[in-house]
């Protein structure tokens, strides 16, 4: 495996380029998400995972641009909410992003949900498409090409079926809820990993994404584990160690959509 930093990228169906680490500002509430986001920039990250529903995008993109890092170099995601899942809906939800970020286009623009039926989606789907075509999202690269998949991802959620069918495809997979909501940190499995590389148990968990080759999207509003969770990159998980955390559970941390009717 090719050695990683902090300004890693993965290199997407559509041509584009993906920061492999990114700052989720989920549950970041809105007036201290431009803070934060800016900590996270200042810090050495470059990629902002938000969404419509998360009703931060505004204060996010700002602390994101704050910092004075050129546009160019920097990555932001935002995701059409469930209820609007279908053509007219994702339409008015780029152009809303849009005006509430004042960016000029927005890196990356996901269905946040398998939600609105099979019509629904593909119109969404169309919707985006042609916002890609117009300049709005990914400019000048290719259009309606499948390139991200973002599911919950970790050691004991590994999907391996997700992760086989999108690795067949190039599809780029990003891991939300790396770090499990921090409901393992005590796990036995953790505790000889982090005192032999002498890391933090979150460390651990995204060092382990990052060589599965997902994209991670740590989040946390503290400065500190903010920077600690970037500190994954002076050191490597063997392979006997990477084995240990395959723990074949299926084990969502919270709702998992990909249980979802495909009528709904």
């Amino acid at each position: 495996m090719a050695k990683l930093d902090i300004n890693s990228k993965l290199k997407l169906n559509s041509g584009y380029e993906i920061p492999i680490l990114g700052y989720g500002v989920y549950q970041t509430p809105s007036d201290v998400a431009e803070d934060v986001t800016d900590h996270a920039i200042k810090s050495g990250y470059r990629h902002v995972d938000s969404a419509t529903v998360y009703r931060n995008e505004e204060p996010s993109a700002k602390g994101m641009l704050r910092s004075g890092v050129p546009r160019e170099q920097l990555f932001f995601t935002s995701k059409v909410p469930p209820k609007d899942v279908n053509y007219d809906g994702a339409k008015k939800c780029v152009d809303e992003s849009l005006k509430k970020t004042g960016l000029n286009y927005i890196d990356l623009y996901l269905l946040h949900a398998p939600y609105g039926g099979k019509e629904g989606r593909l119109g969404a789907w169309q919707a985006l498409v042609e916002k890609v075509e117009e300049g709005k999202q990914q400019p000048k690269e290719k259009a309606g090409v499948l390139s991200v998949n973002q599911v919950e991802l970790h050691p004991w959620l590994a999907r391996p079926d997700i992760v086989e069918w999108c690795e067949k495809r190039g599809v780029v997979l990003e891991a939300y809820s790396p770090l499990v909501r921090s409901q393992r940190m005590e796990d036995p499995l953790l505790a000889p990993l982090s005192k032999k590389y002498n890391k933090t148990p979150a460390q651990i968990l995204l060092r382990w994404g990052l060589q599965k080759q997902f994209v991670i999207l740590p989040k946390s509003v503290t400065p500190k584990r903010i920077e600690e969770n970037k500190e994954i990159y002076d050191f490597e998980l063997s392979k006997d160690d990477m084995e240990s955390l395959n723990t074949k559970q299926y084990s969502p941390s919270a709702w998992d959509p990909t249980k979802s009717p495909l009528s709904q």
